[in-house]
């Protein structure tokens, strides 16, 4: 009788049923915003850059918006893709 109580708490703790959390409906809407709010914020460092490399080869200075835009490039690529990234990582 006390094995069987045992199994029976084992299955639990080892295989227990998904359960969303208290804030979840919360949590996802500021995830969505939070992730707009970089999307946004990485279109506007592109067209930042972007004028800033028209301006700098229009008035012939040195060019440091190129290393601008493939920054904000590769940060919006990690961006978007971040969640891909951590299924990867953590093995989903």
């Amino acid at each position: 009788m006390i094995l069987f109580a045992a199994q029976d708490v084992l299955a639990q703790v080892f295989n227990p049923a998904p359960e969303t959390p208290p804030a979840a409906d919360k949590l996802l809407k500021l995830v969505s915003y939070l992730t707009w709010f970089i999307l946004l914020s990485g279109t506007l460092a592109i067209m930042y850059a972007g004028g800033r490399f028209a301006w700098e080869k229009w008035s012939g200075g040195s060019l440091t918006a190129p290393k601008q835009i493939a920054g904000a490039l590769v940060g919006g690529i990690i961006a978007t893709s971040a969640g891909t990234i951590m299924n990867t990582v953590l093995g989903q």
